[in-house]
């Protein structure tokens, strides 16, 4: 096995995608991480379960990162960049995670959560997302409906559901007000997203208490499912981007984003020492543009062969 190259320390103890190029600039894979360090790290040990890359390895003459901000926006520049285009060593266009979306109905009589894979519009309907993991998305939602019950605030309902609204606490706050919470934590306001992680966190933590310990492991979920599903993702929009590219720049070298569908689709970076009129950075992209042209410039110093 290949010693372990320098580049890999030059790697951040973030989540990201990473690739590799062999010696003509050809990529050879595109994974996610985690930790981008110890997982790119790791080809350069013992592989494992994952023997058929070791004579890839031997062929890797340049890693590339791009450090996301959160292990979601990782899973989602990984599955947007393998969508389109399968390197050789990668086995699976896309992720194995389904995109879903979360529907907030906010209509007076029959309100709900819920996730959809097929979104329908309505007049009191906002569908937030794609996310990520139905699985998780669904735990998400369990987890909210639990610190606001709209299920069954509404004005129709059995006397059952009238008395489980009752219990949640449901019956005694507006639909409108229960929505307009939901939809400050969907949307990751951050006061928000505090008081629902906090409001779970309390009832995992009188579970655990009174010694009924797979409620308060179904809460553990449900509140790491919900972190999962307010993290920073800017790489995938559900709609209204535009389609164009975003560059960031440090001197040495230009990072290109290419977004189509309200995607990042493809990545580039090239060495660049003057910045052109499009390098200036749009709303919302600047810290991440330069942080990860910062780190091309790190990893293009440090060519694994």
């Amino acid at each position: 096995m290949p010693a372990r190259p320098d580049a890999v320390a030059a790697l951040p103890a973030a989540p990201g995608v990473y690739r590799f190029r062999d010696g003509g600039g050809r990529v050879l894979y595109v994974g996610r991480a985690t930790h981008l360090r110890s997982r790119v790290g790791s080809y350069w040990g013992d592989l494992r379960d994952r023997r058929h890359l070791r004579r890839m390895v031997g062929r890797v003459a340049r890693i590339e990162a791009l450090e996301c901000d959160s292990v979601h926006e990782a899973a989602w520049a990984e599955r947007n960049l393998l969508e389109r285009s399968l390197p050789p060593w990668n086995r699976i266009a896309g992720g194995l995670e389904v995109p879903v979306r979360i529907r907030l109905d906010a209509s007076p009589d029959a309100p709900r959560l819920d996730v959809v894979s097929d979104p329908r519009p309505g007049p009191d309907v906002r569908l937030f997302g794609p996310y990520l993991g139905a699985r998780r998305v669904r735990a998400a939602v369990s987890g909210l409906g639990r610190v606001y019950p709209l299920a069954h605030a509404g004005a129709a309902g059995s006397a059952a559901a009238r008395e489980l609204a009752r219990a949640r606490g449901g019956r005694d706050t507006p639909v409108p007000e229960l929505a307009a919470a939901l939809t400050a934590v969907l949307d990751r306001e951050p006061a928000a997203v505090t008081a629902a992680v906090a409001a779970l966190s309390a009832r995992r933590d009188t579970a655990a208490q009174a010694q009924a310990y797979e409620a308060a492991a179904r809460l553990q979920e449900e509140i790491e499912a919900l972190r999962w599903v307010v993290a920073p993702q800017r790489v995938t929009a559900a709609e209204g981007r535009a389609d164009g590219d975003v560059t960031g720049w440090t001197g040495e070298v230009l990072v290109r984003l290419r977004i189509r569908g309200g995607r990042v689709r493809d990545w580039d970076q090239e060495p660049c020492t003057r910045a052109s009129p499009g390098t200036r950075a749009p709303a919302g992209w600047g810290p991440f543009l330069r942080r990860n042209a910062e780190l091309a410039a790190r990893l293009a110093a440090l060519p694994v062969t």
